[in-house]
């Protein structure tokens, strides 16, 4: 017999109901990433477009992070932290779309407990380094531009050392907070994810426990890792296009704007992807929508970084010549010079 009467059940709460249904407590249950269809045939073609974006991703990103490693001319602040872009992109796209392509080819669409947790825990870490790294980068552009004699002196290698490691260490340190308050959900029966990887949003509505505290921080970090850094960067190009409209000439205005330009398209893409996705999906309900547009940011980005760069950076051009035709330099002479 019930130890509540039954005229009380119509005044439980709906979460209340949930509680009742069976959970998994043991953290040993799966998760499912629907992804982007539900037709099979679909499967080979997104696995073809995704396999291929992942190439491109690692093998850009490897040459940048390889060509400033060995290019002496590139050991600049600048570079520095435009090797730890490009590596923090690699790893950012080798976080979701591994795992992406390995269930279309196992035909499956499970994600372990603990695998899940992982996924969604170096996700944050990558995307909070990706957005502090721009904002490091926006600061050394406004250091080189709007005080070029004291440059060297402000930008030293402790300082931009130091200023990677705490982009490091807010990473991890809000990455870590987000999975530990993750670890005391429980979860329903109804574990879909509508996404192609365990994102932060989506988990937290699957649980059955009280995830109000969850919504708090996530809102709360959202905030502060995303307004603070967007004003600084905003901040730092308002002083950056102040001091290059005062510059006389012409040719002057230009080569100050182009050693800033490569970041700038960088800091738009990034962001506008960002913004783009929490308004799908605060306009839409529809779950694929959504998916697609993470994809932008979280897949495509870490793609087309690699390419703004070196398309748009003369020096960055000529040291992946060198690098290039250091390797074969008869047969890769006319592949350089007719593509870069």
């Amino acid at each position: 017999m019930s130890v509540f009467p039954f005229p009380v059940l119509p005044f439980l709460s709906r979460r209340t109901i949930l509680h009742m249904e069976p959970v998994n407590h043991t953290h040993d249950s799966e998760f499912l990433l629907l992804g982007f269809s539900e037709k099979p045939e679909q499967e080979i073609p997104l696995f073809g477009l995704f396999l291929g974006i992942y190439m491109v991703t690692i093998v850009g990103n490897l040459f940048v992070m390889l060509t400033i490693g060995s290019d002496s001319h590139l050991h600049t602040p600048m570079y520095f932290f435009l090797s730890n872009l490009s590596f923090v992109d690699l790893c950012l796209v080798s976080t979701t779309v591994p795992k992406m392509l390995e269930n279309i080819l196992m035909h499956t669409k499970a994600i372990p407990y603990a695998g899940c947790l992982a996924q969604m825990y170096f996700f944050i870490v990558f995307t909070c380094m990706d957005n502090l790294l721009l904002t490091v980068m926006a600061y050394d552009r406004f250091v080189a531009i709007c005080h070029p004699l004291h440059y060297v002196s402000i930008m030293s290698p402790q300082l931009c050392g130091l200023l990677v490691l705490l982009s490091w260490t807010v990473s991890l340190l809000f990455s870590l907070l987000h999975s530990m308050m993750a670890t005391h959900l429980s979860f329903c029966k109804d574990r879909h994810i509508p996404h192609f990887f365990c994102d932060l949003s989506q988990v937290l509505k699957l649980s059955c426990s009280d995830t109000f505290i969850n919504n708090i921080l996530m809102y709360f970090v959202t905030t502060l890792l995303g307004v603070a850094p967007l004003a600084g960067i905003l901040f730092s190009y308002t002083k950056i296009c102040s001091s290059i409209l005062k510059v006389p000439s012409t040719g002057g205005k230009y080569k100050a704007f182009s050693t800033c330009g490569s970041h700038l398209c960088v800091v738009l893409l990034f962001y506008g992807t960002f913004i783009g996705v929490y308004l799908s999906s605060s306009v839409t309900q529809s779950s694929w929508k959504s998916s697609v547009a993470s994809v932008m940011y979280a897949v495509v980005t870490p793609m087309l970084n690699p390419f703004i760069y070196s398309l748009r950076n003369k020096d960055i051009k000529d040291a992946l010549r060198r690098l290039i035709i250091s390797f074969h330099p008869h047969i890769c002479c006319f592949i350089v010079e007719l593509y870069i």
